[in-house]
């Protein structure tokens, strides 16, 4: 499919001279390279998601820009694995001449939603209706410097959770850490950890989800110097206590999927674990660890700052713009609301907990 100067094509469809180009471009970019804005990523999803799609953006003979984006049985678009992907939007040279109008037309979809877009989007933001943060560990400096970072804002913790993980492997067995762990069978464990803390704070379960496990066991399999799977484990004798999945590129490690076995609870073992990943990031010359947005006791433990991520849609006029405002607004604006009232938060959290475990009796 094609329109004036833009053609949309499958993920897969796209020619290496594209890819590169799209890699090029984030390459220049003064934004974090975070891997889910790496063409691996979508097609990724596009092995799992028959909606994905790109929006080439050419001028002449040369692509000046990419939208990934899924496109909807009604026509609405959202952003390539919006619910999933950490890092949103259109990968531009800077200065390009382009209205959303034009590329939403060529595009067919009547809506763009985004949950986590990147805050140099100019051609988005300013149809954001919310901004949030995301946490982010900064290791540019090496690992002994995040430490100290660590012991000026927050020595109790760093010094709790150093004891904790001395204390797991007198009790339990000589702890063992493993950055990039290829062992399927470790992979299989976290996911079945974090469904079952999905169930225990009653949130949805992601991997009940068939299209988000696929997904995960691509991307595991994904090797690319921006966009590479990394399993990252921590053992105590033999057994793993703690694993995390997430992608990385050659500066960035976007945290993704965190999980610990509960039976270890008391030990911490999943802050254990991120600070045995921050210290082998900065040893791999990764310069940032991004935890995602959403608020956590353990981001706020960990991080050494926040970056701006934006929530909305740009929508065409007409019956779709109606369609997207119904779908999605009354949502948005009721998690809004709560989010905004940390009483109301952790009342919300406490129901959710409780329900889940009257589902389980």
């Amino acid at each position: 499919m094609s329109s004036g100067r833009i053609r949309v094509a499958g993920p897969g469809e796209l020619g290496e001279g594209e890819r590169e180009r799209w890699r090029a471009l984030r390459a220049a970019s003064e934004t974090p390279r975070n891997p889910f804005m790496e063409p691996e990523f979508t097609e990724a999803v596009g092995r799992v998601r028959p909606g994905a799609r790109v929006a080439v953006v050419y001028e002449g003979t040369e692509p000046a820009g990419f939208l990934p984006y899924e496109r909807g049985p009604l026509g609405q678009g959202r952003a390539i694995g919006l619910g999933v992907s950490d890092a949103q939007g259109a990968i531009l040279r800077p200065g390009l001449d382009l209205e959303t109008g034009e590329l939403l037309k060529a595009c067919s979809v009547s809506s763009f939603a985004f949950d986590n877009l990147e805050a140099e989007q100019r051609l988005f933001v300013r149809y954001a209706a919310e901004e949030h943060a995301t946490y982010v560990i900064d290791v540019e400096k090496g690992y002994e410097t995040y430490e100290s970072v660590l012991r000026a804002q927050s020595p109790k913790f760093l010094k709790s959770t150093l004891a904790k993980g001395r204390k797991l492997g007198r009790q339990a067995g000589e702890l063992r850490f493993v950055f990039d762990e290829r062992d399927p069978a470790a992979l299989r464990t976290l996911m079945e950890w974090k469904s079952a803390q999905y169930r225990r704070t009653g949130r949805r379960d992601r991997f009940a989800q068939e299209w988000i496990t696929r997904l995960v066991g691509q991307l595991a399999r994904t090797r690319a110097p921006e966009c590479s799977g990394t399993l990252s484990a921590l053992y105590a004798g033999e057994r793993p206590v703690a694993a995390h999945f997430g992608l990385r590129s050659a500066s960035v490690l976007a945290c993704w999927f965190p999980a610990y076995d509960p039976e270890f609870a008391k030990f911490s073992p999943g802050l254990v674990l991120h600070l045995r990943m921050a210290e082998a990031a900065a040893a791999d010359g990764i310069g940032m660890l991004d935890l995602g947005r959403g608020a956590a006791e353990y981001k706020d433990a960990l991080k050494t700052g926040e970056l701006p991520v934006y929530e909305g849609a740009v929508t065409r006029p007409g019956a779709g713009a109606a369609l997207h405002w119904l779908s999605r607004e009354p949502a948005r604006r009721a998690h809004s609301f709560v989010r905004g009232r940390p009483r109301l938060a952790s009342l919300a959290a406490r129901t959710l907990k409780g329900a889940a475990r009257l589902r389980r009796t």
